[in-house]
């Protein structure tokens, strides 16, 4: 019998497919994995979503090597990424990019993330093209898409975050998220209770991004009011664009 946390888990996750029309029926579905918490969590979801009744699709996980070795920093552990797919029963690619070389050696990034981000969004889409999938299931879940929004608002001065389907007309692909109204403690306990092996992050970036600040103050909103999670999904949810738009200046003709 599945346990209770996973059951609440499955019951959220089978809750955003429904409400975004997620996974269809025969859907070829590649998955990122970077071997993250978040991306493994997601991996092991979907693997076992595959046996619930409706669910027909298929799955491949796909790891993008960045290239961390050309600026001297250790490589992902991709064996055992490769272990993790075989035991959940995904067939596992490790595809090879500059990514690394690109943003911290050519460009030299003040703040490479979103650059990074970028390039892998474009790789990954490519590997799924050329496999002949149709969507791509990236680990982003509700503590994400609430940094984001605050991200948007406190250094761009815009009012969005990420969507849990993108339907990306020039590639012909889907990017789906399945994860959005799942909190992020929720796949660390996942991640621990199935001793899913986390992949060490290389990235000289990591824990010192404006994401990382963000998460922090979002933290210490979270510990003053616990329902802010639910509530930014459900305000996600229930735009009032004529409010929102109202503030736009009128164009002068």
């Amino acid at each position: 019998m599945m346990p209770r946390t996973q059951r609440w888990i499955f019951s959220r996750v089978r809750q955003a497919v429904k409400d975004f029309s997620l996974i269809e029926p025969g859907d070829r579905i590649v998955v990122g994995l970077s071997g993250g918490k978040d991306s493994l969590g997601l991996l092991y979801i979907l693997s076992r979503l595959r046996n619930f009744h409706g669910f027909d699709f298929e799955l491949k996980a796909v790891h993008l090597d960045l290239g961390w070795s050309v600026i001297g920093l250790p490589p992902a552990d991709v064996v055992q990424l490769g272990r993790t797919c075989a035991e959940l029963e995904v067939p596992f690619e490790n595809e090879p990019t500059q990514i690394a070389e690109i943003v911290f050696a050519a460009r030299r990034e003040d703040h490479p993330c979103a650059l990074c981000a970028h390039l892998r969004r474009g790789a990954l889409n490519n590997v799924a093209k050329r496999l002949g999938f149709n969507k791509v299931a990236l680990g982003h879940h509700r503590d994400d898409a609430i940094e984001t929004f605050f991200l948007n608002l406190f250094y761009n001065g815009q009012m969005n975050t990420f969507t849990p389907r993108t339907d990306l007309t020039r590639s012909g692909l889907i990017l789906i998220r399945p994860l959005v109204y799942l909190p992020e403690r929720a796949l660390a306990q996942l991640v621990a209770e199935e001793n899913l092996a986390v992949v060490k992050n290389s990235c000289p970036a990591s824990g010192q991004t404006k994401r990382q600040e963000v998460k922090q103050v979002v933290s210490r909103l979270v510990s003053q009011y616990p329902e802010l999670g639910n509530r930014a999904i459900t305000a996600f949810k229930n735009v009032h664009p004529d409010l929102i738009y109202g503030w736009a200046p009128k164009k002068v003709r």
